[in-house]
C-alpha cells in the first residue's frame, strides 16, 4: 500500500509540473515573424503534411505541446540545427518533454526507493529537485541536436570539398554550370550529395538558377562553403567566367582548413596527454622517496 508519505511527494511532483505550466502559460507570448509567415506559407504545405501523419509517441506529444503550450515556453528552437538533421518540430519538442517528464519522475522514484529503504526524506527535497532536474533535462535535446548539428557541418564540408572538385573537372570538360552540378550531385551516395541532388531538381522543376537553390540551402543551414561555392557557380552560369581554377583553389583551402582544425585537435588532445603521464611520473618520484622519508621520521 501507498503511505502518505509516498502520497505527499507524488502530490509535490504533480504541484511543481502545475507550477511550471501556470508559469509557461502566464509568459507574454512574441511570435517569430518568419515563423509565422512560414505557417501561412505554401511551401510548408509538405513539411504540414509531413507532421500531420506522425506516427511515434515524441511527435504526438511534440503536436499536442505545439497546439497547448505558448511558443514563449521553449525558450529556444535550434531551427537550423533541425534543419540540417532534418528533424521535425513535432519530434523535436515531444523529445524536450519526454525529457522534461522523466526529470520531474525520477526524484519521486527515488524519494520513494529511498522511503522504502528506510530514509526519512523531507517532502521538499523531492519537490524542488524534480522541477530543477526537469528544467536541466528540458534543454538536453537543445545540446544533443547542436553538437549533432556540428559533426554534420563538418561531415558536410568533407563532402563539399570532393563535390567542388567534381564540378570543376566536369566545367573543365566543357559541360555547363547546371549539368556539371547535377551530374556531380549524382556521383556520390552520401546523405550530402543526396541533399544537393534534392535541391537542384527542386530548383530545376521551379525555374530558378541552381546557384540560388543552394544560396537558399547555404541560408537556411547556416553553411558559409556552400553560400561561396554558389557564388562562385553563379559567376560561371551567368557571366560565362571560367572558374576551374576558381574551383579547384577553393576546395584546396576547404582541405586546408580541415586539416589544420584537426592538427589543432590532434595537439590539444596531446597537450592532455601529459597531465596524466605527470601525475604518473610524481607519483612514482614519491613512491621511491617514501621508504627514506619514512626511516628518518621513525629513526628521529
Amino acid at each position: 500500500m501507498i503511505s502518505g508519505l509516498q502520497l505527499a511527494i507524488l502530490a509535490g511532483g504533480l504541484i511543481g509540473l502545475g507550477l511550471c505550466l501556470v508559469v509557461a502559460r502566464l509568459l507574454p507570448a512574441e511570435p517569430d515573424l518568419a515563423d509565422a509567415l512560414e505557417r501561412v506559407s505554401t511551401s510548408r504545405s509538405r513539411s504540414t503534411t509531413q507532421v500531420a501523419v506522425a506516427r511515434s509517441g515524441k511527435e504526438r506529444l511534440g503536436l499536442w505541446g505545439l497546439r497547448v503550450l505558448p511558443p514563449g515556453f521553449w525558450v529556444r528552437t535550434p531551427v537550423r540545427e533541425l534543419a540540417l538533421l532534418r528533424i521535425s518540430l513535432a519530434q523535436f519538442y515531444g523529445e524536450k518533454l519526454t525529457f522534461a517528464g522523466l526529470g520531474l519522475l525520477i526524484p519521486v522514484f527515488l524519494t520513494t526507493l529511498f522511503n522504502i529503504l528506510g530514509l526519512g526524506i523531507p517532502v521538499q527535497i523531492p519537490a524542488l529537485a524534480s522541477i530543477v532536474l526537469a528544467v536541466v533535462m528540458f534543454f538536453i535535446p537543445n545540446y544533443n541536436a547542436l553538437d549533432e548539428a556540428r559533426k554534420a557541418r563538418v561531415e558536410f564540408s568533407r563532402a563539399l570539398g570532393a563535390y567542388i572538385d567534381l564540378v570543376a573537372l566536369e566545367r573543365h570538360n566543357g559541360v555547363g554550370a547546371r549539368q556539371a552540378m547535377e551530374t556531380a550531385a549524382g556521383v556520390g551516395d552520401s546523405w550530402v550529395f543526396s541533399r544537393l541532388a534534392e535541391e537542384l531538381a527542386r530548383s530545376r522543376w521551379s525555374g530558378l538558377p541552381p546557384w540560388d537553390a543552394l544560396h537558399t540551402l547555404a541560408a537556411e543551414l547556416g553553411l558559409a562553403e556552400l553560400d561561396d561555392f554558389a557564388d562562385i557557380m553563379r559567376l560561371s552560369g551567368e557571366e560565362g567566367a571560367s572558374v576551374y581554377a576558381t574551383l579547384r583553389a577553393r576546395s584546396a583551402s576547404m582541405r586546408t582548413a580541415m586539416l589544420n582544425d584537426e592538427i589543432a585537435q590532434a595537439n590539444a588532445v596531446g597537450e592532455r596527454m601529459t597531465i596524466p603521464g605527470s601525475l604518473l611520473g610524481v607519483i612514482f618520484m614519491a613512491l621511491l622517496v617514501a621508504p627514506s622519508l619514512l626511516r628518518m621520521l621513525t629513526s628521529t
